[in-house]
């Protein structure tokens, strides 16, 4: 479970072994067991109590901005053997390995953009149909091209190329999703930081609660999130956290997509600044973290196997660690 506190004036205290939420709407005591990240918005508070059994919970606190995206986070000293198995991720880094991952991170991602476009509602509009299916044949071009790129080299010889075709199947893809959309909710193209438009208002939010979780799971997994594959280094930024989303970005994608479709979203939802800005207010926020939160908790059957969209995340994490410590 996300314990998520970002309304203002919201504050996480500890009450012996449990928590306590105190807000306008009185005191709520939560247990830690299940808990397995607390993000903090701006203006709700915790206390260092609260941090300290977060701490010795192993549980991940992660302080957010108004888009979402983790600005800094406290996490337990026990996480993974970090020195062992960084090392061996700088040596997988720079192998001709790599490059083996990251298509497959990449056409992973493809292949989960053809299936969102597949699931979209069928439409009595001829040019729509057409242009959906020229589409999902375009973006199988990109996979294949993709594929097609010949090994071993490094990453950073084709890392222009990757980009390329990845960017041109993600514009297309929102292409045809803005098309299905309810008039109300079509935009231009993505937009982030800031959103120009709800719809992106709505998926940046998301992609931030993903983005805190996929961090965690590498920390936790003993994984630097600081060095990256295809994402080039940057400074304080889990950059390995950009490479690994990749294939779970659709999920955020499909609950988006339903809220929008099912015009559940109203003016109470989000706020726009005079420079044409969107940002979720309150109630936006509360609504894709719930939605999110639950689609991630639905168990479903991955190699014959029954575990949540969580665990998946957390499962990979793992699966990375294991590989980088063969390259020590």
């Amino acid at each position: 479970m996300e314990l998520i506190l970002n309304t203002f004036g919201t504050s996480l205290n500890r009450d012996n072994q449990g928590f306590v939420i105190t807000n306008q709407d009185g005191r709520q005591r939560i247990p830690v067991q299940g808990i397995r990240s607390i993000q903090i918005g701006k203006g709700a508070q915790i206390t260092s109590d609260a941090v300290m059994l977060a701490i010795d919970n192993e549980i991940d606190v992660v302080f957010m901005d108004r888009s979402g995206t983790p600005k800094g986070r406290i996490w337990s000293p026990q996480y993974g053997s970090i020195s062992t198995i960084r090392k061996g991720q700088l040596a997988f880094s720079m192998s001709t390995d790599a490059l083996t991952w990251i298509k497959s991170i990449l056409i992973q991602k493809i292949d989960n953009q053809q299936a969102l476009l597949m699931m979209l509602p069928e439409s009595k509009d001829e040019t729509m149909c057409e242009n959906l299916h020229k589409a999902a044949a375009k973006l199988n071009y990109y996979r294949q091209r993709i594929e097609e790129i010949s090994e071993p080299q490094l990453v950073s010889d084709v890392a222009s190329t990757l980009r390329g075709f990845e960017g041109m199947a993600s514009k297309l893809y929102f292409e045809v999703i803005s098309m299905y959309m309810p008039e109300d909710y079509r935009f231009e193209s993505r937009s982030q930081h800031p959103a120009k438009d709800v719809f992106n208002a709505f998926l940046n939010y998301g992609y931030g609660i993903l983005y805190s979780r996929v961090e965690c799971e590498l920390i936790k997994a003993g994984v630097d999130p600081y060095i990256g594959i295809l994402h080039r280094d940057e400074y304080n930024r889990p950059v390995l956290a950009f490479d690994v989303i990749e294939i779970y970005r659709i999920w955020v994608d499909y609950v988006v997509c339903n809220l929008m479709m099912q015009r559940v979203v109203t003016d109470e939802y989000y706020s726009v600044l005079e420079d044409g800005s969107h940002w979720l207010e309150t109630l936006g926020r509360k609504v894709v973290i719930q939605s999110l939160n639950d689609y991630m908790e639905e168990i479903v059957s991955v190699k014959s196997l029954s575990r949540s969209r969580s665990t998946q995340i957390q499962l990979q994490a793992q699966d990375l660690a294991q590989t980088f410590k063969k390259y020590q």
